[in-house]
Formats: structure tokens, sequence, C-alpha cells
């Protein structure tokens, strides 16, 4: 299997999220981007201070959000993938 590096790491967790219409509960995160928590964690710390995903809190659940700045991300991460192999890379 493949490692993921660190980018595609954050590529997976926003599309987790913008997957389940823009907001995941903690738990889901942690299945879908295939990480133990506390690496989740450290990645989650660094997405709230880029501004590309928020927590939120409704009644006992907490969710995390994707930010505009995180769709805005996600697009600039296609348009470079797509660049990219088309060029074989």
């Amino acid at each position: 299997m493949e490692r993921r590096d660190k980018l595609k790491i954050i590529h997976d967790m926003l599309v987790a999220m913008q997957d389940k219409g823009g907001k995941i509960k903690p738990t889901h995160l942690l299945y879908k981007s295939n990480l133990s928590h506390s690496k989740m964690q450290l990645y989650l710390e660094e997405l709230f201070g880029k501004g590309l995903v928020k927590e939120e809190h409704k009644d006992t659940n907490k969710f995390y959000v994707i930010t505009q700045e995180g769709i805005k991300f996600l697009e600039n991460y296609r348009k470079i993938k797509e660049f990219t192999d088309s060029f074989g890379f």
C-alpha cells in the first residue's frame, strides 16, 4: 500500500467532510481519514490554523465543518492534480 503524503491526507480529510454535506462527526472523520486519533488531531490543528476547517457544536454533538477556504483548497488541489496527471507525474 502506498504511503500518503501530508497534502493527500489533508485532501482526504476535506473530501470526507465535503462528502458528508460539509460537516462530519469526529468518529466518522477518524474512520474516513484512516488515521490514528493523535495523528488526526495534529492534522486538524493545522486545518483550524489555516482556516480550512472549523469546529461546531450542536446539543452534545461536535462536528468538523469545511469552510469556504477549505472548499477553495479542494478546487485548487483538483486543478493541480489534473495538470500534473496530464504530464504523467
